[in-house]
């Protein structure tokens, strides 16, 4: 679990900072960005739709991992929006709280 971790811990970091860079020099504004991409039917745009397609899936997951109580429903809102960003984090505390029994990870309350 330690490379596993330290994958995540290097995704955060990186994200963190070309994120702040890209606000900096951008601003908030990627929503129009984003689905003006896809709505253009090209390369940026494929890529875009693909991306979301996984983040929606990251969403559903941890909304499920949760049984789709409330809590784990706004959570799931956030890993839509969050992507990697809040993922990272997510699977961090997942990993801490479960002693990094990689089954309760994927299953939750389940396993």
């Amino acid at each position: 679990m330690i490379p596993f971790r330290l994958f995540l811990l290097a995704c955060l970091t990186v994200i963190v900072g070309y994120t702040s860079v890209t606000i900096a020099h951008h601003g908030w504004n990627l929503v129009p960005i984003f689905f003006g991409d896809i709505a253009a039917m090209g390369w940026p745009g494929q890529f875009n739709l693909d991306f979301f397609c996984f983040l929606l899936l990251s969403g559903l997951w941890v909304s499920w991992r949760g049984r789709f109580r409330p809590v784990a429903l706004g959570l799931g809102v956030l890993a839509v929006f969050g992507g990697m960003l809040f993922l990272s984090i997510y699977l961090l505390i997942a990993l801490s709280r479960s002693k990094g029994d990689i089954r309760q990870v994927l299953l939750g309350e389940r396993a």
